[in-house]
């Protein structure tokens, strides 16, 4: 079977006696092999025994061995493995060797006619064996062979952006005859494009037994596949999913590839599928369809692609918009800034064209339900075009065509109550004459022009209960930051990933590239290089800077695909260096300007417009802030000096990512030198991860296979291996922390602290615990009776981020001495039992006053460490992000749905004290079963054979796997069916891994969990509703169907 010298290159192949005999010659570092993970070996291992046993049975068939020894062989492999279990006896292949076809018993059709089960009608292809179809000339027609699923199977779902009268008269028939028999069909599509016919969507739904879900947002549709499922209660069923909407020439003539996939050899891609159709039906997106959303549809065919925004059209609005969970996530995390931190002036900070006006919209409205009133409103710009715009998007959100008006030079509004302004018509009207409380609501659009004397009057007038900022920096116009304005705090911003997948920014293609010159020498001063010295390197060493020059222009021919379509931005580290790469580049006839801070007004609208005119190839800047490069064209971008704030790098970068006609993605030329001890190029890297749970080194090592949608990172050789060098260096690791944090009053002139040393490296508490070590005991010679594994309890108590948790233990904690246990109450008792289980290790305690008695203990051996222990509370709460919600228990607890539990914290608060790990515990006298659920359950960032055992179908649904033993029909599996009726509570806990690079993960407690239904037996597949909404936060960790 295999051959007798292995080809280089990769593998996944099963190490057997033989193949482990030729690997012991090989050395160590040509070969890599890796043990089986124990979630995916049963799969894997099937699947090799597989293999060999069709080989061997091929060979018996191929000597004229007859069909009986084929079985025989099958049998004593079945002896092998029943091991005296009955069930597995009992499959063994009987004589003489039969495939059972069909069954026709319960039909009333042959009572009173002569239909057999041999006349039953199916598929040409294969049920039980997947299959490809092409269009090739000998295979079944592709409808031919729909027609023949439907008229075989017991369930239909189908899903396909586009459907057409051509393609629903090629089926319409089968069809009939289907739903007529009391069968059901499901069917989903969109308006997207305008594509789908009404008439198609009409004669569908005069069907019965039909329902029809139907995205009438034809702007903001995701939806690209096609899929047609055929369930078959006989176990084999069908999808077909590939490229064809369902029209004629897809159906029939056109180039058009789907695979065929049968339940029966591919269960687990056909769960998937399964999956992904229930998400997509229960998703917000897709309403129900009926008659009386004919008119609805029929607008919504019409304007799709092609929508009229003139303000003044006044339009219908049939359809509800609701957010992204994305958006949502920043509505969360708005509601916690104002009612968990009671601040109510915020600050959403986003690139150009990620939605963050859509956002306001969408907190306007809420805000309006919770007043049960409109609440008046002023919107401030200063261009026209974001004011109409602005409107329009309010308009469709709040679903009122004549709500508000725009007011600018030329334009009057007819009232002022819900008004959209220009910031100049501010400044010339008598606004100030209002009250101050006059507007309830208020947000300011590009909010980074606060410098500017106009946009002052609103902060220093008008007092509303809301005061929203929107911005794509938060930095002023002249540089300093705008944050003071908003209580010192970025309330919410969009992640650049989450942008870039939404297509709300461009994808980037990212070249590592090796700088000639070494910077580890370079002077280090507050956090970053010496300016002055770079400015020396880069552009007044004539020597060594003319070397880099070369190599800067030999790298932007070698990795910009066309010079001559070229709109750059080149970041400079100071004036001089922006002169002197403008003048090289202009040497080699690349047409390139400088820009500065201290440039006219009307050099930058020359600049801008030459580069939008292909005059002129890169702008050089030093000032990020200048506006005058403020363009959307820009396509190209160099770093050509070490950026140390990942803020800085954000902004720079997103100057290119902005959408434009005919820009297919961003370049992106990084020239990555020898970097000093204390630059960190992991943070950077960091953010554009849509998830980093492995540790940056793996995913430099693997080249970031986790990018948003259509980017890429390449690192040359050398770059590569400067940055893996950084980030195994030790300033990177527990010593780099150490060496930090002794130095820490020399390098900032403050005393150090937990909460001081986070902020000024913009650090998390686990990436301080994950090193075994604490601030505390790092800067203090500790006394000898003191906890040793103290990290362990801070590292714990850093995942504590329930509101009134951390603001009971914030004012108690410092003088736990002084609480007497007569004075607790049954909620306070809880938060205390949450302490104890995360300082507390291996002692169960004898009562409530146990608990207290033998915390002051602790915390008073521990004396030195309170200082950090508070610091870690307050910093936990001030990085809320949710409002927490009672559980809904028949009992005072501090489980709070929405907040993060340790396994061994979350059954403290349930009075349970024994050591579990188990998947599910059950506490008895609690009358309640906890499920806790990890989501990824093998080492692997993907692991197909478990992936879709538990997930969320959407924000209230999740479908959950129970342990293989259980099946419906025993005690457990009847609690569960049944534990309304037994007043047993199901509580659902969901990680989404065991471990990420900082260590043990917890659970974010998702409350209680209601039984909708549930498939199969050993294991069982049971769907819960639950009874609050997963968070928009979670929801993407849950949603491993990518729906949203």
């Amino acid at each position: 079977m295999a051959v007798h010298k292995k080809a280089d290159g990769i593998y996944e192949e099963i190490i057997s006696q033989k193949l482990q005999k030729k690997l012991v010659d090989i050395e160590p570092e040509y070969k890599f092999t890796e043990k089986l993970d124990s979630n995916e070996a049963p799969a894997i291992l099937a699947d090799y025994a597989a293999k060999l046993i069709k080989h061997r049975l091929q060979m018996i068939q191929e000597n004229e061995g007859k069909i009986s020894d084929q079985i025989r062989l099958v049998n004593k492999l079945i002896d092998v493995i029943a091991d005296n279990t009955m069930d597995y006896q009992n499959e063994k292949v009987a004589d003489p060797g039969e495939q059972l076809k069909a069954l026709l018993q319960n039909n009333p059709i042959t009572k009173v006619t002569k239909m057999k089960a041999s006349d039953l009608i199916r598929p040409v292809t294969s049920i039980a064996d997947s299959s490809l179809f092409t269009g090739a000339g000998r295979e079944p027609n592709m409808s031919s062979e729909i027609n023949k699923e439907i008229a075989s199977c017991d369930r239909i779902d189908m899903m396909v952006s586009f459907i057409r009268w051509s393609g629903v008269v090629l089926i319409l028939d089968e069809l009939k005859k289907f739903v007529e028999s009391g069968k059901k069909l499901r069917v989903i599509t969109t308006s997207y494009m305008g594509a789908t016919e009404l008439r198609a969507i009409e004669e569908l739904s005069k069907l019965p037994n039909t329902e029809i879900k139907v995205s009438f947002d034809g702007d903001r549709t995701r939806l690209h596949a096609k899929v047609y499922i055929f369930h078959r209660e006989s176990g084999y069923s069908t999808a077909y999913v590939g490229s064809s909407n369902l029209t004629a020439p897809a159906m029939t003539s056109g180039c058009e590839w789907n695979v065929k996939v049968t339940k029966s050899d591919l269960p687990e891609i056909f769960s998937k599928i399964e999956a992904s159709y229930s998400g997509y039906w229960n998703s917000k997106e897709f309403e129900d369809y009926s008659e009386d959303k004919r008119e609805a549809l029929k607008e919504a065919l019409s304007r799709s692609g092609k929508r009229d925004r003139a303000v003044g059209v006044k339009r219908s609005f049939y359809f509800d918009i609701y957010p992204y969970p994305y958006q949502q996530a920043i509505l969360d995390k708005l509601d916690a800034e104002r009612n968990i931190r009671n601040s109510y002036r915020n600050l959403i900070c986003a690139a150009t064209g990620t939605g963050k006006t859509l956002i306001s919209a969408f907190d306007y409205r809420k805000q309006c339900g919770i007043k049960k009133k409109k609440l008046k409103l002023l919107f401030v710009a200063h261009r026209r075009e974001i004011l109409e715009q602005s409107l329009e998007c309010y308009r469709e959100v709040l679903k009122d065509s004549e709500f508000g008006d725009v007011f600018y030079s030329g334009q009057e509004p007819d009232q002022v109550d819900y008004l959209f302004a220009s910031v100049d018509i501010l400044n010339s009207r008598k606004f100030t004459e209002l009250n101050s409380d006059y507007y309830d609501y208020i947000v300011l659009d590009e909010c980074h022009h606060l410098a500017a004397k106009s946009y002052r009057m609103l902060f220093d007038h008008f007092t509303p209960e809301f005061f929203l900022g929107l911005t794509a920096t938060p930095e002023r116009m002249d540089g300093e930051s705008i944050l003071p304005y908003f209580n010192n705090k970025l309330a919410a911003e969009i992640r650049l990933p989450e942008a870039i997948n939404r297509k709300l920014l461009c994808p980037f293609q990212y070249f590592g590239v090796a700088d000639s010159i070494d910077l580890s020498n370079l002077k280090w001063t507050r956090g970053g290089y010496d300016k002055s010295e770079l400015e020396n390197v880069y552009a007044l060493s004539r020597g060594i800077a003319d070397k880099r020059a070369k190599l800067i222009i030999q790298s932007i021919h070698k990795y910009v695909a066309d010079i001559d379509a070229v709109k750059g931005l080149v970041f400079c580290v100071s004036i001089e260096h922006a002169k002197y790469m403008t003048e090289k580049l202009n040497e080699v006839d690349i047409a390139t300007t400088y820009l500065t801070g201290s440039s006219t007004d009307k050099e930058r609208m020359l600049a801008k417009q030459k580069l939008q005119d292909g005059e002129l190839k890169f702008i050089c800047v030093v000032d990020l802030y200048n506006e005058g490069v403020d363009i959307k064209q820009i396509n190209t971008v160099l770093f050509l000096r070490p950026t140390e704030s990942l803020t800085v790098f954000l902004q720079q970068l997103g100057r290119g990512l902005r959408l434009s006609e005919g820009k297919d993605c961003l370049t992106v030329l990084d020239f990555i030198g020898q970097a000093n001890k204390r630059y960190s190029f992991e943070n950077k890297y960091a953010s554009l991860l849509q998830k980093n749970n492995q540790g940056m080194k793996k995913e430099v090592e693997a080249e970031f296979p986790h990018l948003p949608r259509g980017c890429y990172i390449k690192l040359e050789k050398k770059a590569k291996e400067r940055i893996l060098s950084n980030i195994r260096s030790f300033l990177n690791g527990k010593a780099g922390v150490i060496s930090k944090l002794t130095t820490f009053e020399e390098d900032t002139g403050t005393k150090v602290s937990l909460r001081r040393f986070l902020d000024y490296y913009s650090m998390t508490p686990k990436m301080i615990y994950t090193h075994k070590i604490t601030v505390t005991g790092t800067v203090k010679n500790m006394s000898s009776n003191i906890d040793q594994e103290m990290w362990k309890k801070l590292f714990r108590l850093s995942s504590v981020d329930s509101a009134s948790c951390l603001q009971y233990l914030i004012n108690n904690i410092e003088t736990i001495g002084k609480l007497r246990g007569a004075d607790i109450t049954q909620k306070e008792w809880s938060f205390l039992k949450l302490a104890y289980a995360t300082f507390i290790d291996n002692c169960v305690p004898k009562n409530d006053e146990d608990i207290l008695i033998t915390l002051k203990t602790y915390l008073n051996n521990n004396i030195e460490y309170i200082p950090e222990i508070i610091d870690v509370l307050q910093y936990s709460f001030e990085h809320v992000d949710f409002l927490e919600k009672d559980s809904g228990l028949p009992y005072e607890n501090a489980l709070y749905v929405y907040s993060t539990y340790t396994r061994a914290q979350a059954l403290a608060l349930l009075d349970y004290w024994k050591t579990s790990s188990e998947g599910v515990t059950r506490v008895k006298d609690k009358r309640a079963t906890c499920l806790f659920v990890t989501l990824n359950k093998g080492n692997s960032y993907y692991s197909p054979s478990t992936a879709y055992h538990d997930y969320s179908i959407n924000e209230e649904l999740f479908h959950w796997q129970s342990q293989n033993a259980t099946a419906s029909n025993t005690s457990v599996g009847q609690r569960y069916i049944h534990h309304e009726e037994q007043k047993e509570d199901i509580l659902l806990f969901v990680r989404e891994q065991k471990d990420d690079s900082y260590g043990s993960v917890p659970f974010m407690f998702l409350g209680k969990a209601k039984y909708v239904s549930h498939q199969g037996d050993k294991p069982m597949s049971i769907v819960w509703k639950l009874e609050n909404k997963i968070p928009a936060k979670f929801i993407d960790v849950t949603d491993k169907l990518g729906i949203g």
